[in-house]
């Protein structure tokens, strides 16, 4: 590998838009079915600015078309456990009538990159794509080993990807112990209690809620539309989605829960108590719908099935049920929707995965705290829970603790949680850098 002064090369920061762009544009919609492009053109794209700069990565596909990326890079103490920096190349689809611009273009507008992808991933997966090739470039090796991996379908729950290079490829991970992906490091704005003047906290995910996936099947007797029928399947599943829809989850606090609304009372001087979070939630702006799900146990209903023609009453009907539950509920969930359910409707679990919860102190989370410390000086750094879910769930298999660092230094006025899964997703372009910068030097401190 030739190696250059770092005055000579493109700098991480100088790289990262177009990369972000290129991403985008490269459409990788993830229907869920196997029915979308695949993963694999964006696969290739990363293998190519990879390996323009000498280094040697591994692509592996679980179908075809569902490609994965990965490489590893040599520390100067390789004795030392090896952290993970990943992200995923696939995005929810986009519906081009909905959007401002064509989601799929990478337009940059309003001092924002605009797509589908650009801040659920490709904005992360660009700064990491960055900076391993400007590390690759100089020459410069990071305290430890660092993983770097670019996986395929995580959002259909990662079989596809992570899943896959985790159950086939374990020893690209050997000696690993960390992992960094995405949905933290991100700032909100709050009210100091001193001035009231805005202070800046940033996120950072360490832990997430479990993910089941379930299919709830009632069944009952056919006949005509026009015969009274006991025994209707629609009738008995509508009484299971009334029955766990109207359920009172009972409220929970999770350690990483209790330390963020402590440090946020801290920072704007509200107080809260388990009876009445609404003083806190009200401070976390767009935020507040990544917390708020993660004080209880969730369960939404998101498709329905039965039926062939008007006046035929179906022996079966089906509905999609998407459940989050917190560390330590995944069987006391499980139990709570099958007794919901009742008799007669069947309860199929089509993808489960389990909660994480990582510790909230440590070398490697103050190692986020330097980096992002050193760019934003007087910020502040607060643990939170994520509601989704991330690839570090499949990495957890392997023993791999996973953190959501993907750092961005947002405006106040900005709908940052709202553009995961929704229309007009962008990114700023000058975060996009914050971000790289703040990576680099994590890179250097890990």
């Amino acid at each position: 590998m030739t190696t250059s002064d770092a005055s000579t090369v493109p700098s991480a920061q100088d790289e990262v838009v177009q990369l972000c762009k290129d991403l985008i544009r490269i459409d990788t919609s993830n229907y869920g079915d196997g029915s979308g492009p695949g993963e694999r053109v964006a696969a290739e794209y990363i293998m190519e600015k990879l390996t323009e700069v000498g280094l040697d990565p591994q692509l592996t596909e679980s179908d075809p078309g569902r490609a994965s990326v990965v490489v590893r890079t040599p520390g100067r103490d390789s004795s030392r456990p090896g952290l993970v920096l990943h992200g995923h190349t696939d995005v929810v689809p986009a519906a081009a009538e909905d959007w401002q611009v064509d989601p799929f273009a990478a337009e940059e507008k309003d001092g924002c990159i605009w797509g589908r992808g650009a801040v659920d991933m490709k904005d992360m997966d660009a700064m990491l794509l960055a900076n391993i090739r400007h590390m690759a470039r100089t020459g410069q090796q990071p305290p430890r080993d660092i993983v770097w991996a670019f996986f395929a379908d995580e959002e259909a729950g990662g079989v596809k990807g992570a899943g896959h290079v985790v159950e086939q490829h374990p020893e690209w991970y050997e000696g690993c112990t960390e992992a960094i992906s995405e949905v933290g490091g991100f700032s909100i704005t709050l009210d100091g209690k001193a001035t009231g003047a805005p202070e800046r906290a940033y996120m950072l995910q360490t832990a997430e809620k479990g993910i089941a996936w379930l299919r709830l099947h009632a069944h009952g007797r056919a006949g005509h539309g026009s015969v009274p029928n006991q025994e209707n399947a629609l009738v008995r599943l509508a009484g299971a989605i009334n029955r766990i829809s109207a359920h009172p989850w009972p409220r929970t606090y999770i350690a990483s829960v209790r330390e963020l609304f402590d440090g946020i009372a801290g920072i704007t001087g509200a107080t809260w108590d388990e009876e009445d979070a609404e003083s806190i939630l009200a401070r976390l702006g767009g935020a507040r719908g990544f917390v708020e799900g993660t004080l209880r146990d969730t369960s939404n209903f998101t498709m329905l099935d039965s039926g062939y023609k008007h006046n035929v009453i179906p022996q079966t009907a089906s509905a999609s049920l998407d459940c989050r539950f917190l560390p330590g509920h995944e069987d006391e969930l499980m139990d709570t929707i099958r007794e919901l359910a009742g008799e007669f409707v069947e309860v199929e679990i089509l993808h489960k995965d389990v909660a994480l919860e990582a510790s909230t102190s440590g070398e490697l989370v103050e190692s986020m705290k330097r980096a992002l410390l050193k760019e934003d000086p007087g910020a502040h750094v607060l643990p939170y829970c994520l509601s989704g879910g991330t690839d570090n769930k499949h990495l957890s298999r392997l023993g791999i603790e996973g953190y959501g660092f993907a750092p961005l230094m947002l405006p106040p006025d900005l709908d940052f949680v709202g553009m995961f899964h929704g229309i007009d997703e962008r990114v700023p372009v000058d975060a996009l850098s914050f971000g790289t910068r703040v990576l680099q030097r994590l890179i250097e401190d890990c």
